[in-house]
């Protein structure tokens, strides 16, 4: 787990090497263990290195092959590493590091080297004979990959601001992302908040030559290339296993300490449980507790640590922790975000007990229909309002939309004026925070938005028709929610501690498997019940049939009272700025904090959390 930096234009750049210099540094808690540079003619790349598989200098980068004609910077792991080397046998290894094995793979088959990788990765290789760029993004969107290019230029980072210390590109709002933002607490890719600033997509890669950037899919979700074999339930629940088992044993592999978030979850429990099966030494394990009985899991969590025998260490956050921990936890952002903050804190905890790389249980109820709303969604698709002549419907459901005063009401009056019952256009309704008409209402010459995540969803339509409704609604979730918030920000939450974090559940292979089970056999009758029948009798009943809570913060409280202060100043200094409507935010804002019924604290949130973020980035709106 690293920061990657680079400049790449036909030109020597002004500055070039303090350039890239600021940028890296700018990156410097992705990285603590070392930092590097390559600066040549028209390219400048920069590294900051979390070392955790080969732990020598030799594994440093820009590391260059042993031609020396290509240089990369890696962010990521390579999780099958051991694997592709036995498959280049006839090249000169120097290191035992899994950077290295990009090289060498990308040196003998080119851009089909992706084919060959199952890990978390962002990297960009140099090629100094053909004067281009190569990058990639792993399948999922685990690690991240931002770019902005100028006529010429293409510059790149793990992170927005690093970009910005560059001083090459402009700070500006993107009004249409800052709309984006407020109806999904998080920017949908491949936009980001800024201007000119972009992300690749999960399993994209890209070639910049010429000044030319040129984008192509290797992996779409849903559409791998080898026909998978379901078979009967025991079969499936056989496979689960395997899959998953295989995933949690790949992730183990690490030449730093290692351990584990545990919020007591199935999830979580499950993933534990199988580090227990595949170590021979006790797992450590960490948790977040709280006072308040409502959001404490302590007891579950506590239940499986001593089933299977961890060194486990809770942490109990009352309110007055956190509103110290909050300034930091901010800074910590490189976007804003409605979330995160949980990773941020038992990542920092994690951090301080000694531990390098962490492995979660997050993705387990976006494969195995976990939330309420996959059944919602399967509900939805069984409405009257259906049978109704589309104009009819839709006139009806577009009134309906004028006349409501609130999120939940205009979500539902937008599912039913919906085009149709598919995929695309009802999860974006089911995901939003504010609906796009009360986004609209909170900004200043913003009239209309075309939404991402919809365009997203459009552009895999005739996969995802192909899928059964549960796997069309896990995949819309990867797409969606999973991608723009929650790797994004469990990414930037954990580097802001230099922890590595790894997830089994977003393995490609197990999430190709899945999407592919039919319904009846992935239903939940009980939470979660197909993950928990492949495990059995890995998981405690007390567990798998608790109440789910979700591994939450008690914002509702804390907003009203410790963090009043700091939310109503930010909400003021929102007001402020000439690209929000005033009346409306103070309306929205006195709602909540009367205790209306008419919003929810995240939409207050998430403003508050805007305005921290463009007052300290310096970035006027």
């Amino acid at each position: 787990m690293c920061g990657i930096t680079g400049i790449v234009g036909p030109k020597p750049t002004p500055d070039k090497q303090q350039r890239i210099q600021r940028m890296t540094r700018r990156l410097a808690h992705r990285g603590p263990d070392a930092e590097g540079f390559f600066v040549e003619n028209e390219v400048a790349l920069g590294h900051r290195r979390l070392s955790i598989i080969d732990l020598s200098n030799d594994a440093n980068q820009p590391m260059q092959d042993v031609s020396g004609r290509y240089i990369l910077v890696f962010n990521g792991e390579i999780y099958n590493y051991r694997e592709v080397k036995s498959l280049l046998p006839d090249y000169p290894f120097r290191t035992n590091s899994d950077s290295e094995i990009i090289l060498a793979a990308y040196a003998h088959w080119g851009v089909g080297c992706l084919q060959h990788f199952n890990g978390m990765f962002a990297f960009a290789i140099w090629d100094k004979e053909e004067h281009e760029l190569f990058v990639a993004r792993d399948r999922l969107g685990v690690k991240p990959f931002y770019y902005f290019q100028q006529g010429e230029t293409f510059i790149f980072s793990s992170e927005i601001r690093s970009l910005l210390a560059s001083d090459l590109l402009p700070a500006r709002l993107d009004p249409t992302a800052v709309c984006n933002y407020l109806m999904y607490q998080s920017v949908c890719a491949p936009l980001t908040i800024l201007e000119g600033i972009f992300r690749l997509m999960p399993g994209e890669y890209g070639i910049f030559k010429n000044g030319q950037f040129e984008q192509r899919f290797y992996w779409k979700i849903g559409n791998q290339k080898e026909n998978i074999e379901i078979g009967n339930a025991a079969e499936v629940k056989k496979q689960v296993r395997r899959l998953l088992t295989e995933s949690v044993e790949c992730r183990m592999v690490s030449d730093v300490p290692l351990g584990a978030f545990l919020s007591g979850g199935i999830d979580s429990s499950a993933v534990v449980g199988l580090m227990a099966e595949c170590s021979d030494q006790p797992i450590n394990t960490f948790s977040i507790n709280f006072e308040e009985s409502e959001f404490d899991e302590s007891k579950y969590s506590n239940l499986v640590a001593k089933r299977f025998n961890t060194h486990h260490t809770p942490l109990l956050l009352r309110a007055n922790d956190f509103l110290e921990s909050l300034p930091e936890a901010l800074a910590a952002m490189d976007s804003p975000s409605g979330d995160g903050f949980n990773a941020y804190l038992v990542s920092k905890i994690t951090k301080q007990a000694g531990i390098t790389v962490a492995l979660s249980g997050i993705g387990g109820d976006e494969l195995f229909a976990g939330y309420p709303t996959f059944l919602y969604w399967l509900r939805i698709r069984r409405q009257w309002w259906w049978q109704l002549p589309a104009g009819l419907r839709m006139l009806v459901g577009r009134t309906l939309h004028h006349f409501s005063r609130t999120a939940r009401m205009m979500r539902l009056s937008d599912i039913a004026a919906a085009q149709s019952p598919d995929i695309e256009h009802i999860y974006p309704s089911m995901r939003q925070v504010l609906a796009p008409r009360q986004a609209l209402k909170l900004l200043r010459g913003v009239e209309q938005v075309e939404d991402p995540l919809q365009k997203n969803l459009q552009a895999c339509r005739e996969v995802l028709q192909q899928l059964p409704l549960l796997s069309q609604y896990s995949a819309a979730e990867l797409l969606g929610y999973t991608l723009n918030v929650l790797l994004k920000d469990t990414d930037q939450m954990s580097m802001a501690s230099a922890l590595e974090v790894r997830e089994p559940f977003f393995d490609y292979k197990l999430v190709e498997y899945v999407l592919q089970i039919p319904d009846d056999l992935k239903y939940p009758r009980y939470p979660k019940s197909l993950l928990v029948e492949s495990l059995s009798p890995l998981l405690p009943d007390e567990v798998v049939h608790r109440p789910k809570k979700g591994f939450s913060l008690p914002w509702k409280y804390w907003l009203r009272n410790e963090l009043r202060d700091w939310c109503t100043s930010n909400l003021n200094n929102l007001c402020e700025r000439p690209a929000f409507q005033a009346d409306k935010v103070q309306e929205l804002s006195r709602q909540f904090f009367q205790k209306s019924n008419s919003n929810t604290w995240m939409q207050i949130f998430q403003m508050a959390v805007l305005e921290d973020w463009l007052e300290r980035n310096d970035i006027s709106a």
